[in-house]
C-alpha cells in the first residue's frame, strides 16, 4: 500500500513537500515516482528516482523547480516542489515499479491514492 500526504492549498511562489510512504512491502530496490493529473486533463508524468537514488528523471515543466529523494530505510519517496504555479495544480500520485523505464512510462504496477495540489494566483 502506498499512502501518499502533503498536499494542500499554496499561492503561487510557494512550496510544498509531498511524501508516499510505502508499507506491506520494502519498496528498497524498486523504482520511485510521481504523476500528476489536473481536472479535464490526462495524467502525466511529473518524477521519478531509481532505487538508489542515483538517478532522477524530471519532466521539462518542473524541472529545476521541483526535487524527487527517498529513504529507503523509511520506504518512502518525496516530492519538494517549489516556485510552484497554478499550473501545477492537479491531483498527484505516487507510483512504485521495477524500472524507471516502467514508472516513465506511467505503467507502474503499484499507485497511491492522491494527494490535492492547489496553487493560487
Amino acid at each position: 500500500q502506498l499512502q501518499a500526504s502533503g498536499g494542500g492549498l499554496v499561492q503561487a511562489g510557494g512550496s510544498l513537500r509531498l511524501s508516499c510512504a510505502a508499507s506491506g512491502r520494502t519498496f528498497s530496490s524498486y523504482a520511485m515516482g510521481w504523476f500528476r493529473q489536473a481536472p479535464g486533463k490526462e495524467r502525466e508524468f511529473v518524477a521519478a528516482i531509481s532505487w538508489s537514488g542515483g538517478s532522477t528523471y524530471y519532466a521539462g515543466s518542473v524541472k529545476g523547480r521541483f526535487t524527487i529523494s527517498r529513504d529507503n530505510a523509511k520506504n518512502t519517496v518525496y516530492l519538494q516542489m517549489n516556485s510552484l504555479k497554478p499550473g501545477d495544480t492537479a491531483v498527484y500520485y505516487c507510483a512504485v515499479d521495477n524500472l524507471p523505464s516502467t514508472v516513465l512510462a506511467g505503467k507502474a504496477h503499484y499507485w497511491g491514492q492522491g494527494t490535492q495540489v492547489t496553487v493560487s494566483s
